[in-house]
């Protein structure tokens, strides 16, 4: 497909950038064409996520994790259920070394759980890798080499057939390394796999399967990263189905994806990816990791859930996850990320706010009509595309109010923390006090203060006490009269707590007042008539 030109409407002009200098991704990589079934494809259960903060996402850090932190972050990854993890690159420093050793002196890897360990193609990081699993009843050595173009010329200096002899001298050590440890499976990553051809990643993971005799009961993990993006995301699920396709030994092999997120596509690719036949995907905890990151496996496992598809994970308590992560790796989470940043079920806009405050009650409305508890009830609320209770956040802080808001947010936050129901007719009168406060603050107004505002408005003390006038609610009206106004009570309403609030015409000018407590509905005239007095002086 061809972009068309620019018309009339589209007044932009050529900038001074040099794009010329980069090449499309089809001048670098031939993606095979064909008939493409991934984009009619349903997501129906979720992939086998892996999560490589331990290692990817820690050599990314500027101050790399020590024992302690790394535990923390495992334990973390242990309670939220996750069954694979990368535990670390052992051969690459001691560091990483005593971290897994550590895991197995201390019995820290539960039965259902497998380590992963990271190893280059040579034979002495290959026994140092095997050195530091000793012990563990389960595995996976996950061998790479970087095998595009420019990686074989620029960086190795080696051809394809030069290549796929590095890596199959590799892959036998480590079957022998292997007759030792026969809880151990294998993986391979052709790393820039999405810059490589297709048909040389097909001999390199076919090879390999064979070399390790892959069978169902004892699979080989190939993974394929996107190691830095270099397209949209449509072409690396069109790379990932035509190895779906081809892999030889298909059901002996389990085929992963490593997202990486250059041109902030990760998470797409990913989706497309396992839409595409993957069923493993790797990726880090709110995307940490090298350049822009890795792909994250919060967002695409809440993704999933937003669909009403069982993430196999549990990130009930998205805080207290983020505030470990936070803390290992010392990096904080941006407080727009999708779903567990600060500010992602928060509404300023009046339009927002309004739309919430009634999808809210619609629900509370539509969880008593089916009879179920509300977080039983199924979710339909504007701009909210879960309920934010179920990843443990509060409602407290889904409206908020600043100079952006409206009638909506304002009136939701009064009823939710000080009871206070105001009629409709009194909102938009309320809204303009708030507006006029916020302009001139140039900050949002906390639940207190509204109510503080609220009641210097519209709670006014004055010359005329309820203790003069009969506790009928219309009473009054008649008994101004002598104090020389003139008073005709427009709306007098009860919110059904103990507070009432009057739009009264006095003296020709409607003014709103409101009272709590006993006569409240006596009370409320009385503050629109001590306002109208307190004006006029």
């Amino acid at each position: 497909m061809t972009i068309a030109p620019s018309f009339r409407w589209n007044p932009q002009r050529p900038s001074p950038m040099p794009h010329h200098r980069y090449r499309p991704f089809q001048e670098r990589v031939n993606v095979p064409a064909g008939d493409r079934s991934w984009p009619s494809a349903r997501f129906e259960r979720a992939p086998l996520w892996v999560p490589v903060d331990l290692r990817d996402g820690n050599q990314a850090l500027a101050e790399p994790m020590d024992t302690p932190r790394k535990r923390r972050l495992f334990d973390l990854l242990v309670a939220t259920g996750f069954k694979e993890i990368e535990v670390g690159y052992p051969s690459a420093s001691r560091t990483d070394f005593d971290f897994v050793r550590h895991l197995v002196t201390d019995g820290a890897v539960p039965d259902d759980v497998t380590p992963v360990v990271f190893t280059p193609a040579r034979r002495e990081l290959i026994d140092r890798t095997f050195d530091a699993i000793e012990g563990l009843p389960r595995a996976v050595v996950h061998l790479y080499i970087a095998t595009s173009p420019v990686w074989r010329e620029v960086v190795l200096g080696r051809d394809r057939g030069e290549v796929w002899a590095t890596v199959r001298a590799a892959a036998e050590h480590m079957a022998r390394r292997a007759q030792e440890a026969p809880g151990v499976r294998f993986q391979f990553s052709p790393e820039t796999f999405n810059l490589t051809e297709p048909d040389f990643v097909l001999e390199l993971c076919d090879g390999l399967t064979e070399l390790w005799d892959a069978s169902p009961d004892r699979p080989v993990t190939h993974n394929l990263p996107a190691t830095v993006e270099i397209a949209t995301p449509n072409v690396y699920a069109d790379q990932i189905e035509y190895l779906h396709r081809n892999l030889s030994r298909r059901e002996s092999v389990i085929l992963s994806v490593h997202p990486h997120n250059d041109r902030g596509t990760g998470v797409a690719c990913a989706e497309l990816a396992v839409l595409a036949g993957a069923q493993r995907v790797e990726g880090c905890l709110f995307g940490n990791g090298e350049r822009t990151g890795n792909v994250d496996l919060v967002t695409l496992a809440l993704n999933l859930y937003a669909q009403g598809v069982d993430p196999m994970v549990d990130f009930g308590n998205i805080d207290a996850v983020r505030e470990t992560v936070e803390h290992c790796n010392r990096l904080p989470v941006h407080p727009r990320h999708p779903y567990a940043g600060d500010l992602v079920y928060t509404a300023f806009s009046g339009t927002h706010q309004d739309a919430i405050s009634k999808g809210l009650v619609h629900h509370t409305d539509r969880a008593r009509e089916l009879g179920v508890p509300e977080r039983e009830a199924p979710w339909s609320v504007p701009y909210l595309p879960i309920d934010p209770a179920d990843v443990g956040r509060s409602y407290e802080a889904v409206i908020r109010v600043n100079s952006q808001s409206g009638k909506g947010g304002m009136a939701y936050l009064l009823r939710v923390h000080h009871g206070l129901d105001l009629p409709p007719r009194m909102r938009p009168d309320f809204s303009r006090v708030v507006q006029e406060a916020t302009d001139a603050s140039g900050r949002e107004t906390t639940p207190k203060e509204l109510y503080e505002l609220f009641r210097e408005t519209y709670v006014v003390e004055g010359p005329l006490e309820p203790g003069a006038y009969p506790a009928d609610t219309a009473a009054p009206v008649d008994a101004l009269a002598p104090a020389g106004h003139t008073v005709d009570v427009l709306e007098l309403t009860e919110d059904g707590t103990t507070a009432a609030y009057a739009e009264c015409r006095v003296d020709g000018v409607t003014i709103w007042g409101a009272a709590e407590g006993s006569a409240a509905s006596v009370r409320a005239v009385l503050s629109a008539v001590n306002w109208a007095n307190r004006v006029s002086r």
